[in-house]
């Protein structure tokens, strides 16, 4: 400990002492909640014991259960796994270093809650990307949580209660409201922010009634609001229960070998792809946390005083279609069927078509997916909320990586917004020239929207401004491929 500048901290629960890193306060791995396991397993989470004297928070907590990602995925998305029980924990970077030596202190500080993606299968707040000394750099508290992965936290049975990984969420952002101010933030300047799956959550978060007045503003990156009814949902979790031989309960689930179970979680759930549908687990409009779908409750006006600030990548589905061989796979037959199966309306084929007049089968494909799953629903909510009393911002992130062909694929921005393009493990993704000052852009307008309300373009109104981040500097857009969002005929 005596190389270590250390900073140190009062929660509830007790007092933390992490270190000074670069000028930045970092307390890693503070648990919110009492671990998830024994008789506490399959239940929503429960405060954490408090402790004695000072708690060392000098290194990442244990992450939720998971396995890898598959290959090829698994070498341009490192998952780092750390043991232990105690997963619901959660990691803060600071510039205010109360309690180090020679360092000053700050206080009323926004505040930018980051909730990770990975399909509510994988990812962690150990995931170097997510580095948040950049943010603390600029005036901006960082915190990055775990929640409970797959059958642990989104399992449906009987005898629990449903979307446990998302009470996690609802746990972390108390724990923040709770807490915050020991660590130089405002809690009632919180912004949630997240990615893929996360923000997914945070459409669930935004519908609910329990996370009000939790946060003021929140940025959705490539993951629209959605949830499936329970029945929609239960499939999953019977097809692991087949698997294993068990009744499809929690109390069956809670005997079985852990790593058995994450075995046939594994199997169940592999092949596909978010853009082309497998067994996954959803979130759930269970009656109670989520009482209706949160796209439609959004649309409808919930969280309407909320800043939002979303967004989209050019090619998402270039993550899931390129580095596996799927896009050279898919031919016209294959094409014809896909646009069937998700009853796309032949108008909306021949908009796509005709704009992309040298793109293979396979790109139309994904440029219609990515479009169905994640930009019109995105754009629609933008649309409900023009006159709202939180504005809305949209962004869409274009610049190219030449690693592999993936373009402006699904979650490469990460590294742009959280500044971390230094780190191997974001350069896995994006190669090591990627623009820093495309990253810098980018994440002072996260730095602003965090502590302003305002990214630093116009919100969303009848001209449907797009903050464009591509090749060269950022450039605003209005309606953006307006002709291709306009060929969508669904409700």
């Amino acid at each position: 400990m005596s190389d270590i500048v250390e900073a140190r901290a009062r929660t509830v629960q007790g007092t933390v002492r992490g270190a000074v890193e670069r000028g930045v306060a970092v307390f890693r791995g503070i648990p919110y909640a009492a671990a998830p396991v024994g008789a506490r397993r399959f239940r929503a989470p429960e405060p954490p014991e408090p402790w004695e004297g000072v708690r060392d928070a000098l290194a990442f907590g244990p992450t939720a259960p998971k396995r890898p990602y598959a290959p090829p995925l698994d070498r341009l998305l490192p998952d780092p796994a750390v043991e232990g029980e105690e997963w619901l924990n959660l990691n803060v970077w600071t510039p205010s270093t109360k309690g180090a030596e020679g360092a000053g202190e700050a206080e009323g500080l926004p505040v930018l809650v980051w909730i990770h993606g990975g399909s509510l299968l994988h990812g962690s707040s150990a995931v170097p990307v997510y580095d948040g000394s950049a943010f603390a750099r600029d005036g901006v508290v960082l915190v990055s949580v775990n929640y409970r992965l797959g059958v642990e936290g989104f399992g449906l049975f009987p005898d629990a209660p449903a979307n446990r990984g998302l009470l996690d969420q609802l746990a972390a952002l108390e724990w923040v409201r709770d807490n915050i101010a020991g660590f130089g933030g405002d809690p009632d300047r919180v912004t949630v922010a997240g990615e893929s799956a996360g923000a997914v959550s945070i459409g669930a978060l935004l519908a609910t009634d329990r996370a009000a007045g939790l946060f003021r503003r929140a940025v959705l990156q490539s993951g629209a609001p959605a949830a499936l009814t329970p029945d929609a949902a239960r499939g999953t979790t019977e097809l692991i229960a087949q698997r294993l031989g068990v009744p499809a309960t929690a109390a069956a689930f809670a005997a079985v070998d852990p790593e058995a179970l994450l075995t046939a979680q594994t199997e169940v759930t592999s092949g596909g792809n978010p853009l082309t549908g497998r067994n996954s687990f959803q979130i759930v409009v269970d009656g109670e946390l989520l009482t209706r779908d949160p796209a439609e409750a959004l649309r409808a006006g919930a969280a309407a005083g909320v800043g939002l600030l979303l967004g989209t990548n050019t090619e998402e589905y270039r993550l899931w279609f390129v580095p596996g061989g799927l896009t050279e796979r898919i031919s016209r037959l294959k094409l014809r069927l896909a646009l069937l199966k998700f009853k796309v309306p032949n108008a909306t084929a021949r908009v796509y078509r005709a704009n992309r007049p040298d793109a293979t089968p396979g790109e139309i494909l994904g440029a219609l997916a990515t479009d169905l799953l994640l930009r019109v629903p995105l754009n629609r909510l933008a649309d409900a909320r023009a006159d709202a009393p939180g504005s809305t911002y949209v962004y869409e992130f274009g610049w190219p990586s030449p690693v592999q062909r993936l373009g402006a694929c699904h979650a490469l921005e990460l590294g742009f917004v959280f500044d971390t393009l230094a780190h191997p493990d974001t350069m896995a993704l994006t190669g090591p020239d990627a623009p820093q000052e495309l990253a810098d852009a980018m994440h002072r307008a996260w730095v602003e929207f965090a502590t302003t309300g305002d990214p630093g373009w116009p919100s969303w109104d009848a001209s449907r401004p797009v903050e464009f981040f591509g090749p060269g500097a950022p450039a605003l857009v209005l309606a953006p491929r307006d002709d291709e969002l306009r060929s969508w005929h669904r409700g």
